[in-house]
């Protein structure tokens, strides 16, 4: 299988040469690379064109936008902008980000995995983090979920998603539209990768009501809404959170913000995360 790679730089010098190093070791290589260098103020572009004079499928993309960390948008229009410049001749893409350390047999796990089945429409390994000089598991979610910093999406389940959306919540909303579509979204739990900078590092203050905001878009309604913020809160261990969560859900629905979902897609998503949510409690351990 040929896959391609689209990987959006801000600001990665630290971290982006050990991206491409754990790329180049892979069992079975991408057939293109592009990074998009998204308004990068540091050394990012001159690392990655050290890497194109030994590496043909590695093209690099400069893209002017606001240097500003916008969660979901910024690094999507990234992604899009890496997009416009590959063809279809691809059987899987992959979003990833530049800031991990990806296990040799990464990608050649990820192709066992789409040719297991034709119905696996997106896969994944998981996240870990260094803590008091170990590597552990970024638990942030549940494990069925595949984090957005390396995902991988067969052509045809990408194409029938819309490819992903610019808003905080693309990582969410397109694994549920897979599942809207019949497709199956699968994890690895063997792919462990690096990930050199925790999640939310860079946000600014306001990006913490985008959480409740993307919550509305998804068509969740408030009790989901309320039930996931709680959860999300306490994953993270910072219990206040809940109140920017759900305050960032009430503004959006009293600006009336569009969703990114159809109505019908919307009463899938709702009854989706109830069924899961009723699993969850029915499924506790005997004593």
């Amino acid at each position: 299988m040929q896959y391609y790679l689209i990987i959006p730089a801000h600001n990665e010098a630290q971290h982006i040469a050990l991206t491409l190093q754990s790329i180049e070791v892979q069992t079975v290589l991408p057939k293109k690379i592009v990074v998009v260098n998204d308004h990068s103020t540091d050394e990012t572009e001159s690392i990655v064109k050290s890497f194109i004079a030994h590496n043909p499928n590695l093209i690099l993309v400069n893209n002017l936008s606001d240097s500003e960390h916008q969660p979901g948008s910024k690094v999507i229009r990234a992604f899009q902008k890496g997009l416009e410049t590959l063809d279809e001749n691809y059987d899987f893409i992959v979003k990833l980000d530049a800031d991990l350390i990806l296990p040799p047999n990464y990608f050649e796990t990820i192709i066992s995995l789409f040719k297991s089945n034709a119905k696996i429409g997106m896969a994944g390994g998981f996240a870990y983090i260094e803590k008091n000089d170990a590597w552990i598991l970024e638990n942030l979610t549940d494990k069925d979920h595949i984090r957005g910093a390396f995902k991988a999406y067969r052509k045809v389940c990408f194409q029938q998603i819309g490819g992903l959306k610019p808003a905080m919540g693309w990582d969410t909303v397109d694994e549920l539209l897979a599942k809207f579509y019949g497709w199956k979204v699968v994890t690895d739990e063997t792919l462990k990768v690096k990930h050199l900078k925790p999640t939310g590092a860079n946000y600014n203050k306001t990006a913490r009501f985008k959480q409740g905001e993307a919550f509305y878009t998804l068509g969740y309604g408030f009790w989901i809404t309320a039930i996931a913020s709680a959860k999300l809160a306490m994953m993270k261990k910072k219990p206040l959170l809940f109140l920017d969560y759900i305050r960032g859900f009430w503004k959006a629905k009293f600006a009336n913000k569009p969703l990114l979902v159809t109505e019908a897609q919307a009463k899938f998503i709702r009854n989706y995360r109830w069924t899961k949510m009723k699993g969850k409690i029915f499924s506790s351990p005997r004593a």
